[in-house]
């Protein structure tokens, strides 16, 4: 019993005195409510994979892919384009060459979990009628790219605010292993919560939701690299990739992705 009482006696001593929490501290006392910033995520190959040669290559080249592509090259890209890395659909993409969105496991502010995209052929669907027509996912690793998000969610609402076949997600992705952890993930949710709503009023909502973990195969699926700029996903009912966009919007592309998903509306 004595031991134990010296154990946690001297626990915050220990704590406090690792510059990884005090950074850690730091970087989660200026998280904004409605995004929080991000951090590349600390990993290790798991114990018993030490002896796969096929996880230690795998490995090995996702250390060299991140290595060669860092912050300031995102950087170096921002102020060459303003987080503009291409141009935004004008069409629909074709469905035969659609590709389908990966699937990605996010939370709402408070708590409750949800398997994107909802899809027509999705396991986890009960009733086919809450199957939107179309969905606008709205992807961003950065509390900067918050402003590109907007250009494209607002006027997304205003468009389809009285439509019931339409949805729409902010998806705020957080890497960080230190922010991922089951206590700081809950605490960083309620803090979510707190944050006042947009006032608007309508069908479509714009819901807010945060995915936590490790998602460099997430991004690599959907060719993903500079994380300080936000990305545009149209999907149809079956979760294929229609039409995407990138960095802020201007009102030609706005206008592509607001025909594009009428287009959706009137499929059968």
């Amino acid at each position: 019993m004595l031991r134990l009482k010296r154990v946690a006696s001297t626990t915050p001593a220990i704590l406090g005195s690792r510059p990884l929490f005090a950074k850690e501290d730091k970087l989660f006392s200026r998280i904004p409510r409605n995004q929080p910033s991000q951090r590349t995520s600390n990993r290790f190959l798991d114990f018993y994979q030490i002896g796969n040669k096929a996880a230690i290559e795998k490995e090995r080249a996702r250390l060299s892919d991140e290595m060669n592509r860092g912050y300031f090259a995102d950087m170096s890209e921002l102020k060459q384009h303003s987080g503009k890395i291409a141009v935004a659909n004008k069409i629909l993409i074709p469905a035969m060459a659609a590709v389908k969105f990966p699937a990605l496991e996010v939370n709402y502010s408070d708590g409750t979990g949800l398997k994107l995209p909802i899809a027509s052929n999705g396991d986890d669907v009960v009733d086919r009628s809450d199957v939107p027509q179309a969905s606008l996912l709205c992807l961003s690793f950065r509390a900067s790219s918050q402003s590109m998000v907007d250009s494209w969610s607002v006027p997304f609402l205003d468009a389809f605010g009285n439509s019931g076949k339409v949805q729409l997600y902010e998806v705020s992705l957080i890497d960080s292993w230190f922010l991922s952890l089951s206590l700081v993930k809950r605490l960083l949710l309620r803090m979510m919560r707190k944050s006042s709503p947009d006032g608007r009023e309508g069908v479509l909502q714009r819901q807010i939701v945060y995915s936590f973990g490790d998602h460099y195969y997430f991004r690599k699926e959907l060719k993903i690299l500079n994380l300080l700029t936000g990305y545009i996903f149209l999907l149809d009912k079956f979760g294929r990739i229609r039409w995407q966009g990138f960095g802020l919007a201007t009102q030609e592309e706005l206008s592509s992705l607001l025909s594009c998903t009428s287009l959706l509306l009137e499929d059968k």
